[in-house]
């Protein structure tokens, strides 16, 4: 194996200073393919889906859960699939385990949901043997197949306007890799991280960086930032938007 050269601590700097010049400007192209993301069209969703979930059936505005956004994951675990039933898509299964707390995204008035094939009783003991939590439905129409995953897998998303519903992005293959944090999530979708700093279309929700953080378990509506977090989190908005501004 041919190893990169040993280097002095000074030449080590060196080196990691001229690379995060690189990194910073993949970061703020990121951070503007958002915002691109963020503009794109809408799609309307004209049909009734049904789904089966673990209280019976489900149509998909019933899958925001009360929330304007949603995410929904189309796994790969149905007959056919190596070690079914006791076994989903490798693929699959690792991008489940790197989901995280889904108590952050609905802090962002967004929901993910993961769903398959797969019948209601071989999902909750796949789950519970796999230590997964997120919300999983079963397909039981065209849904998949209308939305680019009628195998394999994919990650669509929506947005609801009281009973309307439109798709508004879609990505699969080595796009699904990046899923699970909780910042690639929000960032697929059309509200996005919904952060004072990001560039969003006129009106949309912003709310100060960092104040809306919180221990997975302590999410409550309209709950007061913790004061001595709130000298923090200005602090931390005004060189985030320091930083943003150098370009």
């Amino acid at each position: 194996m041919n190893t990169p050269p040993i280097v002095s601590p000074e030449a080590w700097e060196a080196a990691r200073a001229q690379l995060l010049v690189k990194e910073k400007a993949m970061t703020r192209a990121r951070d503007a393919l958002a915002a691109e993301r963020r503009r794109m069209p809408w799609l309307a969703v004209e049909k009734d889906y049904v789904f089966e979930g673990p209280n019976g059936p489900a149509s998909l505005v019933d899958l925001f859960d009360g929330r304007r956004q949603l995410i929904v994951y189309r796994a790969f675990f149905e007959p056919g699939v190596l070690g079914w039933p006791e076994r989903a898509c490798r693929g699959c299964s690792l991008v489940a385990d790197q989901v995280a707390h889904v108590a952050h995204l609905n802090a962002r008035d967004t929901t993910l949901v993961f769903v398959s094939r797969a019948p209601q009783a071989d999902i909750a003991a796949l789950k519970a043997r796999m230590g997964w939590t997120m919300p999983w439905f079963t397909i039981t129409d065209s849904f998949d197949a209308d939305v680019g995953v009628a195998e394999w897998h994919g990650t669509n998303v929506f947005y609801r306007d009281g009973e309307r519903v439109f798709r508004t992005y879609f990505v699969n293959n080595r796009g699904d890799e990046q899923m699970g944090n909780t910042w690639n999530y929000l960032d697929i979708t059309p509200l996005g991280r919904q952060e004072l700093w990001e560039d969003s279309p006129g009106g949309y929700p912003q709310t100060p960086t960092y104040k809306w953080w919180n221990w997975h378990d302590a999410y409550e509506p309209q709950a007061a930032p913790d004061p001595a977090w709130v000298a923090v989190s200005d602090a931390g908005e005004a060189a985030f938007r320091k930083e943003s501004a150098k370009a």
